[in-house]
């Protein structure tokens, strides 16, 4: 019977990868939430100079 288990090296890796990208996404959010604001001003900006022509 063969023991096959994942090095302890490749676990911490794993592990530092998956909390790595959960901070990336939440940094993301956070991101995307503080600035959906400036965008949409920007859009209404764009759109009030458009029909004003």
């Amino acid at each position: 019977m063969k023991n096959h288990k994942t090095p302890l090296a490749s676990k911490l890796i794993a592990r530092f990868e998956n909390q790595l990208l959960d901070i990336l996404l939440e940094d993301f959010r956070n991101f995307r939430a503080k600035n959906s604001f400036k965008q949409s001003n920007q859009q209404t900006a764009k759109q009030q100079t458009l029909s004003a022509a």
